[in-house]
């Protein structure tokens, strides 16, 4: 019976021991939660197709719900200048360039915490030459006043991982590359979406500035025949009056408009990753623009 009780000791010592470890276990697991159930983003279902045009390009577009577009989604416009234009901001534009550089910190900082798992080894080399004073014995058998020490060493160290630290640390950083990469795709994204909504205001400011300035040559004439009509005596005052008032009016739509599109110019500069006095090289037109089908 005293045999016997040493053990039980250890046995319930080891069990309670193994208890203890598996109840120190870092963290719980985690569990993805459920996805929102909802199937559209707008409250009323959207038309299969909107009301087609009779002009170049305007053929009826369909929402394709649930469908999955390529990643340069802007060559559907078929536009060689907006390619130019985007590939530009992509390699130049800041915004993107500081996304890419936190995921790859994101990513190195993974691989290194992985890097724990592995025992660590450490190698050193260390070489002396010294000379001893011939008064005293010397230090060798060989009777060798002077001599070279030679000390090569190596120290290997590893931490198991008991209590699973280390493997949900790693959990954690992969979490946060995940989040970096897509902060990463969104600023891919927002700035792809940008470039191509602003290059297309400022093809359509363009326009507009040209018309504009056709409308304001057209009155100044129109006031010039009746400038000379007035003069000859075939027109009264009141209707040149009225015309200069139009030409005034047609012509004070124009500042705006170019404040607008010097903004916008400004804007995709930026966008571009360029100076607001550095022109884009890229000339996007409207009439290039073809939508998808």
């Amino acid at each position: 019976m005293n045999q016997l009780y040493p053990a039980t000791a250890r046995n319930l010592l080891s069990t309670m021991l193994c208890l203890l470890i598996a109840g120190c276990a870092v963290g719980p697991n985690f569990k993805k939660p459920a996805a929102p159930d909802v199937s559209d983003y707008t409250l009323s279902p959207l038309p299969a197709a909107v009301t087609s045009t009779n002009v170049s390009g305007g053929e009826a577009q369909r929402f394709a719900k649930g469908g999955d577009i390529s990643a340069d989604w802007w060559t559907l416009f078929h536009s060689a200048p907006l390619n130019k234009l985007i590939e530009s901001s992509l390699i130049h534009n800041h915004d993107l360039k500081a996304a890419q550089a936190a995921l790859s910190v994101a990513r190195e900082n993974v691989l290194a915490q992985r890097g724990v798992y592995y025992p660590s080894a450490a190698a050193s080399f260390s070489a002396t030459r010294q000379r001893q004073s011939g008064q005293i014995a010397p230090a060798l058998n060989s009777n060798e006043f002077l001599y070279n020490l030679f000390t090569p060493q190596v120290s290997v160290s590893y931490v198991p991982d008991v209590f699973g630290l280390n493997r949900r640390t790693v959990e954690s950083l992969e979490a946060q590359e995940q989040e970096v990469r897509f902060q990463m795709l969104a600023t891919y994204t927002t700035l792809t979406a940008n470039v191509v909504v602003t290059a297309i205001q400022v093809a359509s400011l363009q326009t507009q500035i040209e018309a504009t300035r056709e409308l304001v040559d057209i009155n100044s004439n129109m006031v010039h025949i009746l400038q000379y009509q007035f003069d000859k005596g075939y027109a009264n005052r009141l209707d040149l009056a009225a015309q200069e008032s139009q030409l005034a009016q047609v012509s004070a739509t124009l500042p705006p408009l170019l404040k607008q599109s010097a903004q916008q110019q400004d804007l995709l500069a930026a966008l571009a990753g360029r100076f607001p006095n550095q022109a884009a090289a890229e000339k996007f037109e409207l009439a290039s623009l073809q939508l998808p089908q």
